[in-house]
């Protein structure tokens, strides 16, 4: 047993060594990497589709996109607005507990 893991760190080490850029790994992940919460993510979304699936990194919501509030959880149904768009959402406890928060993204300097 310990040489197994022993052969585990070493193989771990070894692939530890061989990523050239490792930021990659844990933080600055792609759109489509998985991650656990949006701070690993490029694009500060960490987004999955059901309370069951995988969360992976996604772009943030576009002007007249659905979207969610910001999050304490930093894990989405819906992304967060894209820099200068407000998401206007019913932020109410009980929107909170079922997951029906949802809003859309605005432009805050347009005219509505």
């Amino acid at each position: 047993m310990e040489k197994f893991l022993v052969f585990l760190l070493i193989a771990l080490v070894v692939v530890a060594y061989a990523v050239p850029d490792p930021r990659g790994i844990i933080i600055s992940l792609e759109d489509g990497e998985l991650c656990l919460n949006s701070y690993q993510c490029k694009s500060r979304c960490c987004h999955h589709s059901t309370g069951l699936s995988l969360a992976r990194c996604a772009p943030k919501s576009s002007e007249n996109s659905e979207c969610s509030a910001q999050s304490l959880y930093e894990v989405y149904y819906k992304c967060p607005c894209e820099r200068g768009l407000t998401c206007e959402v019913d932020k109410t406890l009980m929107g909170s507990i079922t997951n029906t928060n949802f809003g859309i993204c605005h432009d805050v300097g347009s005219s509505k």
